[in-house]
């Protein structure tokens, strides 16, 4: 091709520029794109973990401090005044500290980093109760993430709830590793796919699968093996210690 036709078939120095100021801007739009994305990631999987952890161990120790008044006389087992926590939960496979408990499963209770027992669409039962199913939820990731680590629990492991007078100990027995979302049989009274036919004391822990989706659930199921009356100074169980 000859020199003249070459500069024929180059574009005008005018849409080169318009061109390369295309790019720029472009790329620029990318980075501020990919920064608003990064700064969103960082908020949804760390800093919202920050501020529930503060709030859950604010509501905690709110509630150990009622726990050092008089009992009122007329509560019977684990019928504790709490105002907003009926107790702790202590899962040392999860390696989650303690994880206060409340009522409900709606994002709104979850998202200040407790674990909170179903009222809906199958009501829990509470551990003090002589039969049924204490089922409990949490956040897998994000807003405190107490149940990021349940993949971790097996056959054998300890769960331990703590309430005002009395230490619940549970031996894990099943898990079911994903299930739809809808299937709400997993906290039944008498879960059956856990593998029991017959009415128990059960726990049953629920949380998102897989990690940073919502698209299933992961099931732990276990079974009250023993009771512990909290003493004077709340000596922790033996599978806590």
């Amino acid at each position: 091709m000859s020199r003249a036709s070459r500069r024929a078939a180059a574009p005008p120095a005018g849409s080169r520029s318009v061109l390369a100021g295309f790019l720029s801007l472009l790329g620029e739009v990318l980075i501020t794109v990919g920064l608003v994305l990064g700064l969103f990631v960082a908020y949804s999987l760390w800093w919202t973990n920050v501020l529930a952890d503060r709030h859950a161990a604010a509501r905690g120790d709110e509630i150990r401090r009622q726990w050092q008044a008089p009992a009122p006389e007329q509560a019977g087992p684990g019928a504790l005044d709490t105002r907003g926590g009926v107790g702790f939960l202590h899962v040392p496979a999860m390696k989650n500290g303690e994880v206060l408990v409340k009522a409900g499963t709606a994002p709104d209770i979850l998202d200040d980093g407790v674990a909170g027992y179903y009222t809906e669409p199958v009501k829990s039962a509470l551990p003090w109760e002589e039969k049924g199913n204490f089922s409990l939820a949490a956040h897998r990731d994000g807003h405190g993430a107490k149940f990021h680590n349940i993949d971790k629990v097996k056959n054998g492991d300890a769960i331990v709830f703590e309430t005002r007078d009395t230490w619940y100990v549970y031996k894990v027995f099943a898990e079911l590793r994903q299930t739809s979302k809808y299937n709400t049989d997993v906290i039944n009274p008498v879960p059956k796919e856990s593998g029991r036919t017959a009415p128990g004391r059960y726990i049953t822990l629920t949380t998102c699968t897989p990690v940073y989706t919502s698209k299933y659930r992961y099931i732990v199921w276990g079974e009250l093996v023993r009771t512990e009356k909290v003493d004077a100074k709340r000596t922790l169980p033996a599978e806590l210690r």
